[in-house]
């Protein structure tokens, strides 16, 4: 019987691999199996954590420009092949780095994001894992494009300020200085909204009220947000004539997802080479090889911290088990507490869900990781002997 397991981490409690070990722990104990254990997240926060610890990557510390131009110190991954680097934008441009009373759009910057991936380039790394969820920044990532020596000026030559202020004054944009490094770079751009940059719908009306924009600086900031999207596109003309090839008409402000992160979204697609936004979850199966694995796998072991009518909207488990379904293999979901409504899962995929907590107990008792692990492992224990007997 060959088993792959792959289970999101249980917040607070257990990383992705710790969960996936206690679940094998449980599988042995009662039966003898092949059994691969694989690292889960979404793309969002704990992805850094889940592939290293998965893959055999190692953490990399570097300080930054945080988000307030203040400096920071931001934490991403180096996976074993030792030129895929896997960094989330919030270590460095984070809203979890700035007081609530501190939001403020006009000044908050993605510099940092750039000097991530600029640290990661000079250390060999040619493949990004990036998720953007989290942003305290609604500047359109021109931060973090002057972090990676794009040249983003005023009328007299001058660059433009951090944040989203500055942008209605841009007057030139060039790529002269930015390291030739990057064209050989591939990003894979962890993005789970479809928000365009400009409009209504955009990065300012949408996400800006909760870095600080205020409700008569909406159509304010969106007109400057314009205004970067215009001369992006004049930017990106000038380069595809001067090159003689053809997409002189690229504009990528409309794209679903252009409007992530305050406009990161679009900055990545406007000035790197090779952007793919996907979400999170695809980008991690990928990474992952999970397909590989399930392709001639009998059961797939999945889970979350909580299993409910969310997760069968398309949450990781439901990931993990679309996968498995393709395959044909039968799918059990393991989560620290289970609502009501859960039973939308099966619909999903999960053939089976199964709470692990054991007995009446606070959600502080249960979330007490030597605890969890022991509940993992004794409650697939018990599945896997019905199975096995």
């Amino acid at each position: 019987m060959k088993i792959v397991i792959a289970i999101d981490s249980f917040k607070g409690s257990m990383s992705s691999m710790e969960a996936g070990n206690a679940a094998k722990e449980g599988v042995l104990r009662a039966c003898g199996a092949e059994i691969t254990v694989k690292p889960l997240a979404d793309g969002g926060e704990g992805t850094t954590v889940a592939l290293v610890e998965g893959l055999g990557g190692e953490y990399v510390s570097v300080s930054v420009t945080g988000p307030l131009g203040t400096k920071t110190a931001a934490r991403y991954g180096i996976l074993g092949d030792g030129r895929t680097a896997v960094m989330e934008m919030a270590e460095a441009s984070g809203i979890i780095l700035v007081k609530r009373e501190e939001l403020d759009p006009s000044r908050a910057t993605t510099y940092g994001v750039g000097e991530m991936i600029l640290d990661a380039v000079n250390r060999g790394c040619r493949e990004f894992i990036v998720g953007i969820g989290g942003s305290a920044t609604s500047e359109g990532g021109v931060g973090m494009l002057q972090a990676l020596g794009y040249e983003i000026n005023d009328e007299d030559g001058q660059p433009v300020g951090p944040g989203l202020g500055d942008l209605g004054r841009i007057a030139s944009i060039s790529g002269a200085h930015v390291p030739k490094e990057l064209r050989e770079c591939h990003f894979s751009i962890a993005c789970d909204v479809k928000n365009p940059l400009c409009g209504e719908n955009g990065a300012v009306y949408v996400y800006g009220p909760q870095k600080g924009v205020r409700e008569e600086e909406k159509p304010i900031f969106d007109k400057k947000m314009e205004h970067f999207a215009d001369k992006t596109r004049e930017y990106l003309q000038r380069i595809s004539c001067d090159s003689g090839s053809e997409g002189s008409n690229k504009d990528y402000r409309w794209v679903e997802g252009a409007g992530a992160a305050g406009g990161l979204g679009f900055a990545f697609l406007s000035y790197l080479p090779n952007v793919e936004l996907k979400p999170g979850i695809e980008i991690v199966l990928d990474a992952i090889g999970l397909e590989e694995e399930v392709k001639d796998a009998d059961i797939v072991i999945t889970g979350e911290g909580r299993l409910d009518s969310q997760t069968a909207m398309g949450k990781v488990p439901v990931g993990v088990a679309r996968l498995a379904k393709k395959y044909g293999a039968k799918v059990l979901a393991f989560a620290g507490s289970v609502t009501k409504d859960a039973g939308e899962c099966n619909t999903a995929g999960i053939d089976a869900f199964f709470p692990i907590v054991r007995g009446v107990t606070t959600l502080d008792e249960a979330m007490v990781p030597e605890r969890a692990k022991e509940n993992m492992v004794l409650s697939v224990e018990q599945v896997f002997r019905a199975i096995s007997g």
